[in-house]
């Protein structure tokens, strides 16, 4: 698949097989995730990948029961989270680097998963004091994010997207 095939073909997948991932195809993504770039190329970024379910039912818990994503995080696989250390990143101009490096990172990850015909779903409607709690993290890292990975149980259809003529200006804002 070239570039953007790949990312054609992502999607937020929350049905997975019981099949587990290769581990070569981990270290693959989390690579993948590792090169991202950041800001000062100060990589605030850390992973921890869950496998044992006990880890993932604390993880799923952090959630609401009325989010769908607490029934992928208990049938993946595995569950990547992604964390970040604030004091390895800065907010200039009120634009927290933290927060876009860590989404770079978590990008690099979801894209390289779709490549390796593994999926994904970004999760971010938790409790991140559970989630932390979950991780035994220390309090000066944030729990930014995470997702379930595996072999997809499901086939979804392309997204709907804005056209390029919403998105797109040329030259200043409004200009089409």
């Amino acid at each position: 698949m070239n570039f953007l095939e790949i990312v054609q073909a992502r999607r937020s997948l929350r049905s997975y097989l019981d099949k587990p991932v290769e581990p070569e195809k981990l270290e693959y993504i989390l690579e993948s995730a590792r090169l991202a770039p950041s800001w000062k190329n100060m990589q605030c970024w850390r992973f921890i990948v869950i496998k044992d379910s006990s880890g993932r039912q604390a993880l799923a818990e952090s959630m609401l029961e009325s989010n769908p994503g607490r029934k992928a995080l208990l049938a993946a696989p595995i569950i990547i989270v992604l964390c970040a250390v604030p004091s390895e990143s800065e907010v200039w101009e009120g634009k927290d680097f933290m927060m876009l490096d860590a989404g770079l990172a978590m990008e690099h990850l979801l894209l390289a998963a779709t490549e390796q015909g593994l999926g994904t779903c970004w999760q971010g409607w938790f409790s991140e004091e559970k989630a932390r709690e979950a991780l035994k993290a220390p309090s000066n890292v944030r729990v930014v994010a995470m997702t379930p990975l595996g072999y997809a149980a499901e086939e979804r259809g392309p997204r709907p997207r804005k056209s390029m003529a919403e998105i797109v200006f040329r030259e200043k804002w409004g200009q089409a």
